[in-house]
């Protein structure tokens, strides 16, 4: 699975509308609303990195409102929620 984290530009008028189209598409996993430079940040899950030009400029751009995008593609996820799920495997509760 290839993860992309995406930084989204707005119009900030229409913030909470523009993330709950993005949210509704199918590849992106999570959206979050935030402060700074951008207005919002989704995560984007495929299995092809093909994948990400039919989804980011594809779907996430053509949006109405949505005005820019930057993509970082992840090499490794790392989350303390997998490492206690791994370390907890075999033992009895």
């Amino acid at each position: 699975m290839i993860t992309a984290i995406v930084l989204i530009k707005t119009s900030v008028d229409r913030i909470p509308e523009i993330a709950e189209s993005i949210a509704a598409l199918d590849c992106v996993s999570e959206v979050f609303s935030v402060t700074g430079t951008y207005d919002l940040i989704a995560m984007v899950r495929v299995s092809r990195h093909d994948d990400l030009a039919d989804v980011i400029p594809g779907r996430i751009s053509k949006i109405p409102g949505v005005e820019g995008t930057d993509t970082h593609v992840a090499f490794r996820t790392y989350s303390q929620h997998d490492l206690e799920a791994a370390f907890a495997i075999g033992l009895d509760s």
